[in-house]
Formats: structure tokens, sequence, C-alpha cells
């Protein structure tokens, strides 16, 4: 991690996915930071949310992915704040010289885009989207080494190995441990019959239905150790897997001589983002804290692969490499939309996943757009996949 050097401004940000649950996250902790103010906001169509955003925040300008919500929302702000709009709207967005620092929180693949053109700028990302380096790992940490960008992770799990490495490299590090809460269905025997209230019903943290679902299949697990693999450059098989139900050990580092640091923290996405934006400086900004006195016993257990095969499926799509990580992510987007529209059920998402990853030629992609073309093909395969399923 390059250190954000003086031509830049790095109190200036823009939120990419501003109206999502890490947009409005970043945006209360900005609120209470002082000297950062939020120049650009980029949303994909929910335009109601977004215009009350920018009355708040008065930014100098907004992208909205949706050209026809982008319409919209310039009938409703007039001239008070420039409006871009399509995708190409976003992508300029995300390199508008006006930020230092771009958070990157939309949800899934479309993020590539946006966030590429963030890290081709030499920026730093405050990065929430896992699937840009499920999906492009080689591809934007290349570019990042190239530009001198930052990319500094958000994910609670990788926020917390990115402080215990403080800067130390692959090399003094035997293995990273991901944590996570096991989901909704940690202890239950069947997942058959599964309902997406129940999927959604998280006994810990309060996220985007996308998210949640991941974390309900821990597909979540499986996207994070792709990325800790591109962000810390370990190999796979030097990154495990924990669940903690209590989620109080966001993750841990152990490093070559058997010492072991963890960072601990109450369940709570704006730290993570705090960390992010103003690291390598601390702000004291008054919130909850963490008493180890009440939380009670710390748990921890293996992952039941069995049960839960998408952790499996990441796995082998980052050994093998080339399209498959971009085909794992692709298909597990469209079969979690298909669950939860309730055309498939919920142990038919891994089915889809694994189907797709058998289906699709295996070939490397160079480009961004080498890598959308792949995930279009793999959507198409996904889709066949779901509607057979729902048969």
């Amino acid at each position: 991690m390059v250190p954000v050097s003086a031509s830049r401004s790095p109190r200036t940000v823009t939120i990419l996915g501003s109206t999502g649950s890490i947009g409005r996250s970043t945006i209360e902790v900005i609120r209470r930071l002082p000297g950062f103010r939020i120049v650009g906001l980029a949303a994909h169509r929910d335009v109601v949310a977004l215009e009350r955003q920018i009355r708040e925040v008065r930014p100098k300008f907004a992208a909205v992915c949706d050209e026809a919500a982008a319409r919209d929302l310039k009938r409703r702000v007039g001239r008070r704040v420039e409006v871009l709009a399509g995708p190409r709207g976003v992508v300029e967005a995300a390199g508008r010289p006006e930020a230092g620092i771009v958070v990157s929180g939309m949800v899934g693949s479309a993020g590539l885009a946006p966030t590429f053109e963030a890290v081709r700028r030499g920026k730093r990302v405050a990065l929430a989207n896992k699937e840009t380096l499920v999906v492009g790992g080689e591809l934007v940490t290349r570019e990042a080494a190239r530009t001198g960008a930052e990319l500094v992770p958000v994910d609670s799990e990788h926020s917390a190995i990115f402080q215990c490495l403080a800067g130390r490299g692959a090399a003094a590090v035997r293995r990273l441990v991901l944590t996570g809460s096991g989901g909704p269905f940690r202890t239950r025997r069947s997942l058959k019959g599964v309902t997406v209230r129940q999927a959604l019903r998280h006994p810990t943290w309060s996220m985007g239905k996308k998210v949640t679902i991941d974390s309900a299949t821990l597909m979540n697990k499986g996207l994070e150790i792709i990325e800790a693999h591109w962000l810390f450059g370990l190999a796979v098989d030097s990154i495990d897997v924990l669940i903690h139900p209590q989620s109080i050990v966001h993750s841990l580092v152990e490093f070559v001589d058997g010492s072991v640091l963890a960072q601990l923290g109450i369940p709570d996405m704006r730290l993570p983002i705090q960390v992010a934006l103003t690291w390598p400086e601390r702000a004291a900004v008054a919130r909850e804290r963490l008493d180890l006195s009440r939380t009670g016993t710390l748990t921890f257990e293996p992952p039941d692969e069995r049960r839960f095969p998408c952790l499996a499926h990441a796995r082998a799509a980052v050994k093998a490499g080339g399209a498959a990580p971009i085909v794992l992510n692709a298909a597990n987007e469209v079969a979690v939309e298909a669950f939860l529209s309730g055309r498939i059920p919920f142990r038919a998402i891994p089915a889809v996943i694994g189907g797709a990853l058998s289906t699709l030629r295996p070939r490397k992609p160079g480009s961004v757009e080498g890598i959308l073309e792949i995930d279009r093909e793999a959507r198409v395969v996904a889709a066949g996949l779901t509607a057979r399923a729902a048969a």
C-alpha cells in the first residue's frame, strides 16, 4: 500500500453505491469526520434516496446507472448538481479529479468498471465491492501497482487483516484466517424448504439482500478468500475460514514465527469504513465500544462445506484461474436473484453455480471488456440452469 501523495485530495470522497448499505454508512461516517467532504455520489436507480442525499451532502456531481432514472433525477434537482447518466456516467464519476478517495460500494460485478477507473486514475479506493477482485483481481492489482493507487479494504474481515498486517508483506505471514458468523442456518440440519424471509434474517449484521443471502450460503466466505488472495498476495491454501457466531473477532493473521494477531470490534461497518478513509491515522469518533467483560464466550468452529458447497466452489474456481472466478460470481448473482424472486429453492443456488463452472470453457481475459464478456456468457448459462431448477 503506497501512501497518499500530496497532489491528491485525500479528504474529498466519491461514493459509488451511495444509496446502498455501505453508501449510507459512509455518509454517516463522513458526517462525523472533520475535514472530509463528499464531492460525488453514484447509484443504480433509486433517485428518491439519491435526491435526499444530494440535498444533505451537496456534492458537485451525481451519477445514475439507469438512464431513465438519471433523467428523472435531473428533473428533480435541476441545476443543483451535475447529473451523469448511464454506466459510462458512473465510470466518469469514479475517475473525476475532484475526489482523492473513491468508496466502491456498488453490489456485484457492476462495480468492476468504475472501480477500475478509480484505480487507473491512481486514487485511494476504499473497497467494499469484493466482486471487483473476484472477477478482475489480476488486472486490478497490476493496474494499482502501475498507477500507485491504494486498495484499502472495507469488508470487516479484510479490514481486520489489513490492520493486523500494518504494512507487513506476505513473506512474514504463515496464514490468514477469515472469520464468519455462519449465517442464519449454521445450526439448521436440513436446508430444505428455506424461505427468503428466513435467509434474510442474519444473526449479527445488517446488510443488503444479496450480501445477506451470500452469508446464508457461505458464498461470502468463498468470495472473501479470493479477495484476500489478491489483496494480500497469499496462496489460497494459506487462507482459512473459521465460523465465529459472535462476530467479535473479525479475522486473524498467523505470522511465520507462530504469533497470531486478531482485530476485534462490535459488528458495525462504520468502523472499517472509517479506517479505510483515514488510514494510517485513526479518528477519535464517539460510538459504541467493545466491552470484553460483557461479550461472554467467544467460540470458533470449522465451516461445514458439505452442507454449504459454495465455499468449495470458490476455492476450486480460484485454483482453476482464468475465467472460473468470473463464472462463479456471475452464476452466483443470477442464482441469488432467482432465489430472492422465488423462482428457485435455496438449495439450488450452489447447484446452479457448480453447473455453470462445469459448462463454460476456461480462458483468461486480458481487459475489463473481456471480463464483462465472460460475465455475460456465464449469466446466460446460469439463467438456463435456474430455469431447469425451477421446472
